[in-house]
């Protein structure tokens, strides 16, 4: 009985994921806790125990996106770096690091870029933006730094070439510590533009 149980319950447990990454492949959500609670409402899951974790809602994603327009997701991805590319260029200042799913490769057509920015004063970075003629608009993001620890740093939004590009602006020797990863809680992957410019060409 339990082990037919536990069965059961790793089935319904792919199949959330499964159904959540559909939901953020299809409807632009990038909040893995939101997406968990409407595939568990969608399939009428009420135990908390079976809800996947994000790396499992990763791995399905990049199920789905494999199966489900290959090609327009790889078109989609190559156009998304290389914006990126362009915007740490305008921005290479203050030492910009593409992070998130554009550059893990798991982004949909609705993903913004997230950048880390690295600068004294997140008022250097708008005046920065200004002098460019880019219109932007500032707000605070809480950044899970270890374990135990969340911190609210400045963040700016602005568009790139149709593109919605998320910049945190950390301080200048938050280089040497990479946030957590929402997605298996290890230390934040982040690239360079010589690294984004790599793998615009392998692909």
């Amino acid at each position: 009985m339990t082990k037919k149980f536990s069965q059961r319950a790793e089935d319904l447990r792919r199949a959330l994921a499964q159904e959540a990454a559909r939901i953020m492949a299809e409807h632009g959500i990038e909040d893995f806790l939101q997406a968990k609670r409407k595939a568990a409402d969608r399939l009428g899951v009420n135990d908390v125990a079976v809800l996947p974790k994000n790396i499992e809602i990763v791995d399905a994603l990049r199920a789905h996106q494999r199966l489900f327009g290959r090609e327009t997701h790889d078109h989609t991805l190559r156009e998304q770096r290389r914006i990126a590319l362009d915007t740490m260029r305008l921005l290479a200042q203050f030492q910009p690091r593409l992070v998130g799913s554009v550059l893990t490769g798991t982004a949909t057509n609705y993903s913004d870029i997230n950048l880390h920015l690295f600068a004294d004063a997140s008022e250097t970075v708008a005046l920065h933006l200004l002098d460019l003629g880019v219109p932007h608009e500032f707000y605070e993001r809480r950044v899970k730094m270890d374990a135990e620890r969340s911190v609210n740093y400045p963040a700016l939004r602005f568009e790139a070439n149709g593109r919605s590009v998320d910049a945190t602006v950390f301080p200048i020797d938050g280089i040497r510590q990479s946030p957590y990863s929402p997605v298996d809680g290890r230390p934040m992957k982040r690239a360079d533009a010589r690294e984004v410019a790599l793998l615009i060409d392998a692909n």
